[in-house]
């Protein structure tokens, strides 16, 4: 019976070495940790500027929108989106991956993005006529520039859940694309008379 534990024991210890030593390319050690792929650092590292921009809208929104409907729902973007921001660069710290590079064809060298690059991205031109429109047109403005905004994030989600590798990385693909698709049918509906 001794022998049989001892054997079972050792067993388990070599199974969990095994698994500790893992296969594959990855690193780090949690909260994004684990397995990744090249998907996975390409959606992590576009995803980061493509929420900082929805951040900013949303904050120019909340000083210029006309209706409280879309202040709040400004205020729910950046509160949603914030927190996946500070998650993301965690994961790339925990990959040992730069925030910048060279991400689909975008180059992070010169200082800035090309941001026709990524979909749903707004030019400079875009953002300066946002943030000096008011009132109503701002709204417009902004709803319009927002379903747009969100519908690059979800098609960039759904290529993270198609062809990622992490867990962590496609569990926040599909959180993204349920919210924002939720939000794009809400304003849809402020555009609506």
């Amino acid at each position: 019976m001794k022998r049989l534990l001892s054997s079972t024991a050792l067993a388990l210890v070599a199974a969990l070495a095994l698994t500790a030593c893992g296969s594959g390319d990855s690193s780090g050690d949690g909260d994004g940790g684990g397995d990744f792929n090249d998907a996975d650092v390409t959606f992590t590292q576009s995803m980061i500027p493509h929420h900082e921009q929805a951040v900013q809208m949303a904050k120019m929104a909340k000083m210029h929108a006309s209706t409280p409907e879309v202040k709040n729902l400004a205020d729910k973007i950046e509160v949603a989106q914030g927190p996946e921001i500070a998650t993301m660069k965690g994961w790339l710290k925990d990959w040992a991956k730069d925030e910048s590079g060279s991400v689909g064809g975008m180059d992070h060298d010169s200082g800035g993005m090309d941001r026709g690059a990524m979909p749903g991205m707004m030019s400079d031109e875009d953002m300066s006529r946002l943030g000096v429109a008011t009132g109503a047109g701002f709204d417009q403005m902004f709803l319009t520039m927002m379903i747009d905004h969100h519908t690059g994030a979800i098609e960039m989600a759904k290529t993270e859940q198609s062809k990622g590798k992490n867990a962590d990385a496609k569990a926040l693909a599909k959180k993204i694309e349920a919210d924002q698709t939720a939000e794009i049918t809400q304003m849809k509906k402020l555009l609506s008379p």
